[in-house]
């Protein structure tokens, strides 16, 4: 079991080394845009993004994960992919064409829809470019997973994100673009990411196979209304936000703020959720292939048991730390100029607490979706996760109004402990498993309470923060003392 662990590390480390490398960067248009974009031009900004990631989920229709499953098992039957690789490939190339042609002719009306002004349909023609470049890229991206490529799949990425940010300074700083140059850069790394991963395409053959595609359609497309759903999650509450009532503005942010404001308030503040969101990415890249391979494996549940509670107790530990010490670090600046967030967004900064902890059910999530895809029982992930949207989108409804951006905080928090739940109530079904929950509840509910003492108590001063996280990290190590001690040893072990 060390050993699988071990390669799983190994995979994990090279893949979160580029991710973190390549959000780390991508992170820098944070401050970038906060200080040399209104709050408004930001709301449109993160408006347009959320709705790029949920129309991502279409474009791409579940081919990533489906890629995996069929070109894995055609990998052990008779080591040839190139059948799965074409026939994903020009099926994404044929789609994606038609629903960028699509928004390109309807891109007023699209804007309309989602609460812009049409004359944003300026933008949305250019988002159409960024989906069609992002989905060619979803099966050569997969394939280097398959194939444990991860250096060249890592500099594909960076490369991409670092021509991202070097175009968005040239276009905004140098050349003052403004708004238009945020889009420009993000079509400039798509094109250089695709560039990079053009070795991949050695699978492509003029060969397309109405089979294939419907045994990946079968594994994939559940993962369009899942994929939504889950998404909706996280990005539902730029679209309630843009709705949100005159009076619920005045009374919460001044009479001086628009929907549009608030939303670039908000998308700027959880962009900080970064920590944990970096964690979760890196981890799913690796864990996918990892219980594939290892499903069939005498020790996979006890494996899988004791992945799940360890990259648990991480993901707490991290949110613990996040709470009392990103809001203090967003507000570094330059010489009272350049701010990490400038001051007109600190008043969206008390959400963040509700993000870091939606966070470490995201995280069990992604560990409980082994035992479902495993078993090839996808059927249950739409319920899982339209369980999720619908309490997100039910209490962001209802909480907006009267609590504004942390209304929309409750909401995903909400949203994310019942994912979790009917995850693991389906995953255990088709998957039995004995997993720690008593103990992770145990822990959860101390690390709770100990980002609650400062408020309580009115001391927010960094020495009682720090005492309290090492209060925390001291329950961890007193409630599983047996799995932090085998990891200590395993480390012991790689150093000698």
């Amino acid at each position: 079991m060390l050993g699988k662990l071990r390669l799983l590390l190994k995979d994990t480390v090279i893949y979160g080394t580029s991710t973190i490398l390549a959000r780390g960067l991508n992170y820098v248009l944070v401050p970038l845009y906060a200080n040399l974009l209104t709050t408004f031009e930001n709301g449109v900004h993160s408006l347009l993004y959320a709705n790029i990631a949920l129309l991502n989920v279409l474009f791409a229709y579940g081919m990533e994960t489906a890629y995996l499953k069929t070109a894995s098992d055609a990998l052990r039957a008779d080591g040839d992919r190139s059948g799965y690789f074409s026939t994903g490939f020009l099926s994404l190339l044929l789609t994606s064409t038609l629903f960028a042609v699509m928004l390109v002719l309807f891109a007023p009306a699209f804007a309309l829809a989602i609460g812009l002004d049409p004359q944003a349909g300026e933008f949305v023609r250019y988002a159409a470019v960024i989906l069609w470049l992002d989905a060619l890229l979803v099966v050569p991206f997969a394939d280097l997973r398959l194939r444990r490529r991860a250096l060249r799949f890592a500099a594909a990425r960076v490369m991409g994100v670092i021509a991202v940010v070097v175009s968005a300074w040239v276009m905004i700083v140098q050349m003052g673009v403004g708004l238009k140059g945020a889009f420009f850069a993000n079509i400039a790394g798509s094109l250089v990411s695709l560039g990079l991963v053009l070795p991949a395409f050695s699978g492509l053959k003029p060969l397309f196979s109405s089979r294939r595609l419907g045994e990946m359609l079968r594994i994939g497309l559940p993962y369009v209304p899942t994929g939504i759903a889950g998404l909706l999650i996280h990005l539902i509450d730029r679209n309630v936000l843009i709705r949100m009532p005159r009076e619920s503005i005045d009374r919460l942010y001044g009479s001086g703020v628009e929907a549009s404001d608030v939303v670039g308030i908000y998308g700027r503040v959880v962009a900080f959720g970064i920590l944990l969101q970096l964690f979760i990415q890196v981890f799913r890249f690796a864990w996918q292939p990892f219980f594939l391979q290892h499903a069939d494996d005498p020790e996979s549940k006890p494996l899988f048991r004791q992945v799940l509670t360890l990259s648990t107790l991480f993901t707490m530990l991290v949110a613990v730390g996040a709470t009392f010490f990103v809001p203090d670090l967003v507000r570094w600046h330059i010489g009272g100029a350049f701010y990490l967030l400038p001051p007109p967004y600190w008043i969206g900064l008390s959400v963040l607490p509700w993000i870091f902890w939606s966070y470490v059910f995201d995280m069990a999530s992604t560990n409980l979706s082994a035992g479902i895809l495993i078993t090839g029982t996808t059927r249950y992930l739409p319920v899982v996760t339209f369980a999720g949207a619908a309490v997100t989108t039910a209490v962001c409804v209802a909480l907006v109004p009267v609590m504004g951006m942390d209304g929309a905080g409750v909401a995903i928090l909400a949203g994310t402990f019942v994912m979790s739940f009917f995850m693991a109530l389906f995953s255990l079904k088709v998957y039995p498993n004995r997993y720690e929950w008593g103990r992770l509840g145990v822990v959860l509910a101390g690390g709770v309470v100990c980002t609650r003492v400062p408020a309580i108590f009115g001391n927010e001063s960094v020495l009682l923060e720090a005492g309290l996280l090492l209060m925390f990290g001291a329950l961890v190590l007193l409630v599983f003392r047996t799995e932090v001690r085998y990891v200590l040893n395993a480390v012991g072990r790689r150093r000698g």
